[in-house]
């Protein structure tokens, strides 16, 4: 039996946003490079994160700090010096579908960098590299070289700096070469922006070592990441470095990343990080099952727990089209929505209503949250026990209730009341 109470009288916080994605399903020609982002529109996608944004290495066009400032020795203070063509293009793409943008600053990654890198060297002088980034944002937000006045609140610094101990695909440089530049830049950024906008880092790779020392105790790749965390921490501390949010990555099963997420809150609040969010930019379980019903139950089921875990902002990676398996929206060949993007869509009728009320299930894998606006509410469940089992609701009344179903055959489509919940399967419930 999965048995779900609803209490509508006890109001537990905001819907979180959940169901926000890595970089937009770009593709097409001209002026239809963005024609798919009202897909995004369509399920409320409250942000895109830009990285690994347009292909490998941006096609040397967007977001990238080199594809914008292309001449590391040009004046940083000329807009001359800037080339914010396609990023203009992208950004504001997005702004007009109504997502913000999520704004990394740093490179893509570089994944045949045991051949060559180009771009995942520490900057050759950090204060300029500070300030072509304060030129970035204030040409976003303030209008600076024919700029704009966008609302891009979260800039973080650089991606994946932690994964050093092998040949790197995102950072050549030392744990203590990335402190001293988050240090820098974001210093620097706060004194010149305050809190119009919010500063943090570093999206690191996983902190699975730390979570579960035992399991990992062999892994010496696995034990820098946590170093490399606590060594992040001590130094922002030490330096007076603002840290805004932590970002932060796993592609482990739910239950694991919920652990990594109450460890990671718990060390942020520990060092006194009390007021920093805590966002998960990168994850994506079982990713090589995309357009499955197990993978669209396992994306829901993460959104569901984390919006009771001390979580801020998911980020799902990602909504390109392409071949990866990590595409995790989007058909690359029919451009048309993969099962997880009706997860997404799930969720966003809760986070729609705004307020999260109290709602349990009462059997192990079977994940569900409810939402209200005082006078409408939604419940969204998903089943990862294993088995198919009867469905019990208790506290609403269902009575003229709408039924929406995914699993393998439906993609939240129409249907009548559940009776038996199946394993692998989501299902709405709005009244």
């Amino acid at each position: 039996m999965a048995k779900i109470i609803i209490d509508s009288s006890r109001v537990i916080g905001k819907i979180k946003p959940m169901h926000a994605v890595g970089q937009p399903p770009i593709g097409g020609l001209g002026k239809s490079y963005f024609q798919h982002f009202h897909y995004l529109t369509e399920i409320g996608t409250p942000y895109s994160r830009l990285h690994d944004v347009g292909g490998a290495y941006g096609k040397c066009q967007f977001v990238d700090i080199p594809n914008i400032f292309r001449d590391f020795d040009a004046d940083e203070n000329d807009p001359a010096s800037y080339d914010f063509t396609f990023t203009d293009a992208l950004i504001t793409a997005l702004v007009n579908a109504g997502i913000e943008p999520y704004y990394r600053l740093g490179v893509t990654i570089e994944n045949q960098a045991e051949i060559k890198s180009y771009h995942i060297d520490p900057p050759k002088d950090y204060d300029k590299w500070a300030r072509i980034c304060e030129h970035i944002v204030a040409h976003y937000i303030d209008g600076w070289a024919d700029g704009f006045h966008y609302n891009l609140r979260y800039w973080e610094i650089w991606n994946e700096p932690d994964d050093g101990l092998r040949v790197s695909q995102m950072w050549n440089g030392t744990k203590e070469d990335y402190y001293r530049l988050y240090e820098t830049a974001a210093k620097h950024l706060k004194s010149v922006f305050g809190d119009r906008i919010q500063v943090g880092g570093y999206a690191s790779i996983s902190l699975q070592a730390a979570v579960f020392p035992e399991k990992h105790k062999d892994d010496v790749r696995m034990q820098y990441f946590a170093e490399f965390f606590r060594g992040f921490l001590a130094h922002v501390n030490k330096t007076g470095a603002p840290l805004d949010f932590y970002s932060w990555h796993s592609y482990n099963p739910t239950k694991a990343t919920v652990a990594e997420a109450k460890w990671i809150r718990q060390q942020l609040d520990e060092h006194g990080f009390t007021a920093a969010e805590s966002h998960l930019n990168e994850w994506n379980p079982f990713a090589d099952q995309r357009g499955t019903a197990h993978h669209s139950a396992e994306v829901a089921a993460m959104m569901l727990a984390m919006q009771d875990a001390p979580l801020d902002v998911l980020m799902i990676y990602d909504a390109r089209l392409c071949g990866s398996v990590y595409a995790a929206l989007f058909d690359p060949y029919t451009c048309k929505p993969f099962h997880a993007y009706y997860a997404l869509a799930a969720f966003n009728r809760l986070y729609r209503l705004g307020n999260q009320i109290a709602c349990t299930s009462e059997r192990e894998g079977v994940y569900a949250a409810a939402a209200s606006d005082g006078k409408h509410g939604a419940l969204m469940i998903s089943n990862l026990s294993g088995a198919s089992v009867p469905l019990e609701i208790g506290g609403a009344d269902l009575t003229d209730a709408r039924w929406y179903v995914l699993d393998q055959p439906r993609l939240l489509s129409w249907s009548a009341p559940v009776h038996t919940l199946e394993n692998n399967q989501v299902v709405l419930v709005e009244w």
